[in-house]
């Protein structure tokens, strides 16, 4: 039975970038932990990463996208777009089956491995089942409130865990 079901936030907000994730890790209707570490920093804590999907997966790619963050000092967009070019085209790779979330002070981006880079028109985005009430909640929240960017992660993911079954209340937060 495959692994599912996540959320996992990024927004900036002035000078701040903040990604946070829940913790829950659910086989099928079952939860097998509450306390994952979904969200990382890289390249030297100048680049955060969060995923959705399959963990081992996940590992995967995020040793692979440092590798690249490496390979091009630490430039978050020719890292995501090679990646997701090998991803996409590699045999191996293109069976993996989660999605990256990265983010640098300047760039949002997800990477799939469908190949697909992309970067948000609003600096919020969202990944996994949580993903879409988290986007919602966080953008209403940048637009119609004076929160600290910090809060409003923290208010959105408290409002896609009261709705989706596949996201708990216990996070790791952080922030560039």
């Amino acid at each position: 039975m495959e692994i599912i079901g996540t959320t996992v936030l990024c927004i900036k907000k002035g000078e701040k970038v903040v990604m946070i994730g829940d913790g829950q890790v659910s086989m099928g209707q079952t939860v097998l932990k509450h306390s994952a570490k979904k969200v990382r920093r890289l390249y030297n804590g100048s680049v955060l990463a969060g995923f959705a999907g399959s963990t081992a997966d996940a590992m995967t790619l995020f040793d692979k996208f440092e590798a690249k963050l490496k390979e091009f000092k630490g430039d978050i967009v020719r890292s995501a777009v090679e990646l997701a070019r090998d991803w996409r085209t590699d045999r191996i790779l293109r069976r993996l089956e989660a999605m990256l979330l990265v983010a640098n002070k300047e760039k949002i981006l997800l990477i799939s491995g469908l190949g697909d880079v992309i970067e948000p028109d609003f600096p919020v985005l969202a990944i996994g089942s949580g993903g879409p009430y988290a986007y919602a909640a966080a953008r209403a929240l940048i637009e119609y409130s004076d929160l600290e960017v910090e809060e409003i992660a923290n208010k959105a993911m408290d409002i896609a865990a009261d709705i989706c079954v596949y996201t708990n209340k216990n996070r790791v937060m952080e922030v560039l």
